[in-house]
């Protein structure tokens, strides 16, 4: 692929699947594959005498700089990135790219460099769908406990970096066994998936639902406030006895722990584990009262940022 040899670097480019570019130290494309209209709708003329950044998704830009970056170094020969590009008509499409440095053979510095670019946008979403599993619970479609575990930590350091408050429910199928013993396993876990579904329709779409635990559901309301909280909460009972799920002389309940924790200086309380803790405490005291109800609690936590 040597400047002295277009013809063979012609016949290699013009019958490649693969989009292969010449790009300048200026980072502009002076050379573009046919391929590029297969792949992203763009002719020839219209990706040529710009920069691969011109099609690239903004957000993704600085992984293309990274790159570039990286291939100037003498000692690396290949600089990978894979970055979501814009076709021509408006999707995006996830495109892996590979580069390397054409070097001077006398100075060893280099002279341009020549970018392969294939559509892996299959292998993306495969890689997506097996993430999404990972970290789903399969009875309720809602979040597992690994994925819940993840998204407290990452939503508590937002709340200390903001310096705001989270909300976190509990929520609890009240005698849960005895419908079990009563209609059967199968019968409990349609209930539960019918719960599930039910605190899908009551939460925002920023909210994290997730399967805690046997019948134990967590909702993760940030930034939600104690009030909004309980609103929150209040909404999912209410919706849960609507569904008319037959329990001995009435219907099935839910009780619910609500906790709210704030990020203040001063605060002494250690995170995410005493909001877990104040949810559940305030759960089980809901359970004590007599059940189908809501029970709040509040912790301050510091705040270090």
């Amino acid at each position: 692929m040597a400047r002295e040899d277009p013809l063979t670097f012609q016949v290699l480019t013009e019958h490649s699947i693969d989009m292969i570019c010449r790009i300048g130290l200026d980072k502009t494309m002076y050379y573009v594959s046919p391929a590029c209209f297969r792949l992203l709708g763009w002719t020839q003329a219209e990706m040529t005498g710009v920069g691969p950044e011109a099609f690239v998704l903004e957000e993704d830009l600085p992984l293309i700089e990274a790159a570039s970056r990286r291939i100037l170094n003498p000692e690396v020969e290949n600089s990978p990135a894979t970055v979501r590009m814009h076709r021509k008509d408006g999707s995006l499409v996830w495109m892996e790219m590979n580069a390397r440095a054409i070097r001077d053979p006398a100075t060893g510095e280099p002279s341009e460099v020549v970018v392969v670019m294939r559509d892996v946008s299959e292998h993306k979403a495969l890689e997506e769908k097996l993430a999404s599993m990972a970290l789903s619970d399969s009875l309720t479609g809602l979040a597992n406990r690994r994925a819940f575990d993840q998204a407290l930590q990452r939503e508590w350091e937002r709340t200390q970096r903001e310096g705001s408050e989270i909300s976190l429910l509990l929520l609890d199928i009240d005698h849960f066994k005895r419908f079990n013993d009563t209609y059967g396993h199968q019968a409990g876990d349609d209930c539960l998936s019918a719960i599930a579904a039910a605190v899908k329709k009551c939460v925002r779409s920023t909210d994290i639902a997730a399967r805690y635990g046997g019948e134990e559901i967590a909702v993760i309301l940030r930034p939600t406030s104690a009030a909004d909280a309980l609103l929150v909460a209040e909404k999912l009972r209410a919706e849960i006895e609507a569904l008319r799920l037959p329990q001995g002389n009435g219907w099935v309940t839910a009780s619910i722990g609500v906790a709210t924790a704030l990020a203040r200086h001063g605060g002494t309380m250690r995170m995410p584990e005493s909001l877990l803790l104040a949810a559940d405490n305030a759960l089980y005291q809901a359970k004590r009262e007599g059940r189908n109800r809501i029970v709040p609690a509040l912790v301050v936590a510091h705040q270090d940022r």
